[in-house]
């Protein structure tokens, strides 16, 4: 049975990425208690950086990274819905994402960078999605990504 969280996703004209081999040696997720600490997601796509940084400071570098950025949140959906045994729909709330921009020094759009992971978290969840956040430029990530993010989630029994 199609869980909701999912039906929206396809309503949003979205879907969820095929399973990929992890970049390091570390877990995709680590529960807590009601907690799910999802490790970082990099814009890959079937195996390939669909960005690569550093992000330039102009309108279509921006749009870019940001699209980007939501492939990081789908990213961070999938290894989800693993850590929610296959159901999104337990998510009681969004807690945290950390957004991290390729980017040259003086580049002051991480934010609206970021906004691209935060608008799929609430578009899918609503008011669930809504989080804390930090959205900050570094030198580099990794295979060269533009963009990376990590959540903090909190699920419902």
């Amino acid at each position: 049975m199609t869980e909701p969280a999912e039906k929206r996703l396809r309503e949003l004209g979205l879907e969820l990425p095929d399973d990929w081999a992890p970049r390091g040696r570390f877990l995709p997720f680590r529960k807590d208690g009601p907690l799910v600490w999802l490790s970082g997601q990099i814009n890959e796509w079937n195996g390939a950086v669909t960005l690569t940084g550093p992000v330039p400071d102009t309108a279509d570098g921006i749009a870019a990274a940001r699209s980007a950025a939501r492939i990081c949140a789908l990213n961070l959906l999938y290894r989800l819905r693993t850590a929610c045994d296959g159901d999104l729909d337990r998510v009681d709330a969004v807690v945290r994402l950390g957004g991290f921009v390729s980017c040259l020094p003086g580049f002051s759009n991480s934010p609206k960078v970021i906004d691209g992971a935060t608008d799929v978290f609430v578009e899918l969840y609503g008011d669930r999605g809504w989080h804390a956040r930090t959205a900050v430029g570094v030198a580099g990530l990794p295979g060269n990504a533009a963009v990376e993010v990590d959540a903090v989630i909190r699920l419902r029994d």
